[in-house]
């Protein structure tokens, strides 16, 4: 499916479907291909809206998790959603984190899966090489259980982006801005439902890293998701659109009457 990249000022973004707007949070290397079959299947049930986040167009100063929450808050108020529910992947996850923390009032609730915010072993951890496609294949290829998952034109995309000294820098400094803003205690300030889907195989943000938060977030709950690693919603799209779509029913659900 091609959807049309919509333009509003300095914003570009996708909107597909009629209802409570779903925002999708994209991560360090993500790109609209992660959320194909979520954008798919949830069109027909919400407003599902994808910001293209300006991973390598903010200034050097700017380019930090704070810097890009800045850009989802400004987004928000510029469309005008309300009663969102707000999911963030691996480095999105994070963005979310800090966003509902900062502008709670018009979060509905919350979803992440591999997030970052607590722990992260990302490509933070060694250099992203420049023009060493066999090293940023095998990168690429962890995020996944299934190694066959990082398709030549997902590891084209990312290579790409590291042939760019300027856009290594970026994501260096996204990288160490997200390990330097760690969020702990402050976490049970979220007042929000909030659904935590990881996978069992996820070695950039472990199984332990979702556990801990469930136990931060008050009102979460945890679902593992077997022979799934760091993308749950491209690696298992049907399992991962199962979960989220029946914890959205449920959140939508009139309150039983005692």
């Amino acid at each position: 499916m091609q959807y049309e990249i919509k333009q509003l000022d300095k914003f570009k973004y996708i909107e597909e479907g009629e209802g409570e707007p779903l925002i999708l949070l994209h991560g360090l290397f993500g790109a609209l291909s992660n959320f194909r079959d979520l954008i798919e299947y949830f069109r027909h049930h919400y407003k599902v809206v994808v910001p293209m986040l300006p991973l390598f167009e903010l200034d050097i100063l700017h380019t930090s998790v704070g810097g890009l929450e800045k850009f989802v808050y400004k987004f928000i108020e510029a469309k005008d959603y309300r009663n969102i529910h707000l999911m963030g992947n691996s480095l999105g996850g994070h963005v979310g984190l800090v966003h509902v923390l900062k502008h709670p009032e018009r979060i509905k609730s919350l979803i992440l899966t591999g997030s970052s915010g607590l722990f992260e072993n990302g490509m933070g951890d060694t250099y992203p090489k420049r023009g060493d496609y066999e090293y940023i294949r095998k990168k690429t290829e962890l995020t996944f259980y299934d190694p066959k998952m990082a398709t030549k034109e997902l590891v084209d995309e990312v290579y790409d982006i590291t042939t760019s000294r300027l856009k290594v820098i970026k994501i260096i400094a996204l990288a160490k801005s997200a390990i330097r803003n760690n969020l702990g205690e402050e976490l049970s300030q979220i007042k929000q439902p909030t659904l935590l889907v990881w996978g069992n195989n996820d070695s950039i943000t472990p199984p332990f890293v979702g556990r801990e938060f469930n136990r931060l977030i008050p009102n979460s709950e945890l679902h593992f998701i077997d022979k799934c690693g760091h993308a749950p919603m491209m690696e298992v799209p049907e399992e991962f659109n199962k979960i989220l779509h029946k914890f959205l029913t449920k959140l939508n659900a009139p309150a039983a009457v005692a």
